[in-house]
């Protein structure tokens, strides 16, 4: 102001000096630091929680994945799949990409949703034979294996030893057949675009994607992709069944691939080599040479196989044994207790046998000279559960020599006149089959006329057929000679055949007579009229349930984690469960003393045996007729409309004589479906 006087504060300027200078309140600033605390405490505790969910999430997401392994692994071992469910969004090789590859034709999710459907044929899947008669240009069983193989450098085996490894259904193959089928897989090349495999189509190979890429497309949808190392298509080379997604190169791909008739080779030739090596090999043990082969076959399916490194003691002198071994692979030494070598012990060379007569202490220490030494096993117990004891085995020996001396008296025996059927059945296959031989040789259907179908599917149809003028009745099933070429099948209609024609049981249907055409191949059969099994059994099934994935894994678990329902007793539970052991050997009635263990089994106290021999029990299933031609009891099938190409090889050329040749068109296929 000039005059020395002080300018007086403004109000809001002192209360703000006031504040700054003044310290706050205890009782204001300790909520503050509380509330603080508390603050920083919920918040570590929010992040714990979170750390937790986190880990939850993560066990969540691998128990998922292992749950959608599962469910796929499960689909691809039925042919199942949900085909509702969603393409992946990503493309990748999932599991369930090659199921939908693999996926064979049955559907067992539509048994159970559309039971009462019974318009649908019978779909199943079929094997070519084992004997090799009629396996194509192949020739599976007599072909060379030196000639198949194919030349691979090491990357190229690794690289496919990985995928087959890889896959659910090969990782389990025994390391010899992999190894088979590795140097027999031979190369394909496909260009951008080319289909590798057709939906539809009959699947005959399995591939190995070596270098490119491959896309998956079912119904026109794309389902994904698959890159090098991949293994599809494996169902294909286990039986017959057609594709149901298609395969296309994306771009120029290398594929290895190995056909169904050569990994059948290859599991065949080795499995049997492996029979026979064993059965030698007992075959030279002096305790079990004069053993009956079905004995021999019977210890064969008990020997386990052991692995000894080297050094390790197999047995040692002066312990007391139960155990039988024969050398698989490697050497061993025998020897006593100081360190003195008797003798080299080598492949086919045995020790221990006295161990399956008795109580045995060992003389001598066996002791492997190599690593990786492999030992055929088989106990006492086991040896006398499956063969029975030495003394048992004594016995059977003398009465098996005095059955051979009997039967040998039988065949030499003056030839009796063969015995009349006199009973009022064994009349009537008479008068049918007196019947059946008036038929014109030349034109045999021109006498029959069709009723309906009896059943159809795959292989073609079975028609209810009678003769002309009167109500006798026939069964004759047609099959497709175009499809028993196609799927290999010549030496199983010709062993039916050839059974039928043996067989004499009320429990078989009876063959009269065989024809033959351009398209088809007859059979003109006894016709049983109260339903075909398959249906009832298909009606009835033994699982049901509202979820299949359920149903599937009890399954595919077995006999031995089934719980039975409490309202099933002890006794047919024991049965079952020693029926259906997993190792056919252990199975009951697979035994030494046979079927007797099943009868004499406590299920079947009082069961009249002798009743069921002499087939006087009542059946269980009772079918009423109203006459020859009622045929309520089968399904109703719509006629075929379709005519299958004619099929000309010379595979029926060597039929037998009972083989009729007919050219004419079949009845089957021409005629209308009458008196539904």
């Amino acid at each position: 102001m000039g005059n020395g006087s002080i300018k007086t504060p403004r109000l809001e300027e002192s209360c703000l000096a006031s504040s700054l200078k003044d310290p706050p309140a205890w009782e204001e600033v300790e909520p503050l630091r509380a509330r603080v605390a508390r603050l920083e405490e919920e918040l570590s505790r929010r992040d714990q929680e979170l750390q937790a969910r986190e880990v939850q999430l993560q066990a969540l997401q691998k128990e998922l994945a292992a749950k959608v392994s599962q469910i796929d692994k499960l689909q691809d071992a039925i042919g199942y799949n949900s085909l509702g469910r969603s393409p992946p969004t990503q493309l990748r090789p999932s599991r369930r990409l090659l199921s939908v590859i693999n996926q064979g034709p049955t559907r067992f999710h539509r048994v159970a949703v559309e039971v009462h459907r019974r318009l649908k044929a019978k779909e199943g899947v079929s094997a070519e034979p084992t004997s090799g008669k009629y396996c194509g240009s192949l020739k599976a069983q007599n072909l060379s294996f030196e000639r198949a193989r194919v030349r691979k450098d090491s990357s190229t085996k690794k690289l496919i030893n990985d995928a087959i490894m890889n896959n659910d259904f090969l990782k389990k193959l025994e390391p010899q057949h992999m190894r088979e089928m590795v140097d027999c897989m031979y190369e394909k090349v496909y260009t951008e675009g080319q289909l590798v495999i057709q939906e539809g189509e009959p699947g005959n190979y399995l591939y190995v994607l070596a270098d490119g890429l491959l896309e998956v497309i079912q119904n026109g949808k794309l389902l994904g992709q698959m890159r090098p190392g991949t293994a599809f298509g494996e169902l294909a080379i286990l039986y017959n069944c057609k594709r149901t997604a298609s395969v296309k190169a994306v771009s120029q791909s290398l594929i290895w691939a190995l056909d169904r008739q050569m990994f059948q080779s290859i599991m065949m030739r080795t499995t049997q080599a492996r029979h026979q090596e064993y059965f030698s090999f007992l075959c030279s043990v002096s305790l079990l040479k004069d053993l009956p082969e079905e004995k021999l076959a019977k210890i064969v399916d008990c020997l386990e196989v052991d692995y000894f490194d080297k050094g390790e003691y197999i047995i040692r002198e002066g312990e007391e044994g139960n155990t039988f071994f024969i050398i698989a692979k490697g050497m061993t030494t025998e020897g006593s207790l100081e360190p003195q070598e008797i003798k080299t012990l080598g492949v086919g060379d045995y020790f221990g046998e006295k161990a399956l007569i008795s109580e045995d202490v060992r003389s001598a220490n066996i002791i492997s000279k190599e690593n990786d030494t492999q030992c055929l096993v088989v106990d006492r117990d086991n040896f006398n559960q499956m063969v029975g004891t030495y003394e048992e085995l004594q016995a059977y020996l003398k009465e098996y020599v005095e059955q051979l001396s009997r039967s040998d008296e039988q065949r030499n025996a003056m030839p009796q006149s063969p015995l009349v059927d006199a009973s009022p059945e064994g009349r009537e296959l008479q008068t049918l089959r007196e019947k059946v031989s008036h038929l014109s040789v030349s034109s045999p259907f021109q006498d029959l006329q069709v009723v309906a179908t009896l059943g159809m599917g795959g292989f073609g149809r079975v028609e209810l057929v009678k003769l002309k003028d009167e109500d006798t009745t026939f069964a004759l099933k047609c099959i497709k000679k175009k499809h028993i070429v196609d799927t290999r099948q010549q030496e199983h209609i010709y062993s039916e055949k050839n059974i039928l024609q043996q067989t004499n049981s009320r429990f078989i249907v009876r063959l009269f007579r065989t024809f033959r055409d351009a398209k088809y191949v007859y059979m003109l059969l006894e016709a049983c009229l109260g339903g075909e099994l398959w249906s009832t059994l298909r009606d009835i099934p033994p699982f049901s349930g509202s979820d299949p994935i359920k149903i599937y894994t009890m399954v595919l678990h077995g006999i031995e984690k089934v719980d039975f329902p409490k309202r099933i007793c002890k006794r047919p539970e024991d049965l079952i469960r020693r029926l259906c052991k997993l190792n056919p050997a252990e199975r009951l009635g697979n035994k030494k003393n046979g079927i007797i263990e099943i009868k004499k089994h406590k299920w079947f106290q009082g069961f009249n045996w002798e009743g069921l021999r002499c087939q006087k029990l009542p059946s269980p299933l009772k079918r009423e007729l109203k006459g020859p031609l009622d045929h309520s009891h089968f399904d109703i099938f719509p006629p075929e409309l379709e005519e299958p190409p004619d099929e000309l090889t010379c595979w029926l050329e060597g039929g037998k004589d009972s083989d009729v040749k007919v050219e004419f068109g079949a009845v089957c296929r021409t005629s209308e479906v009458s008196s539904r």
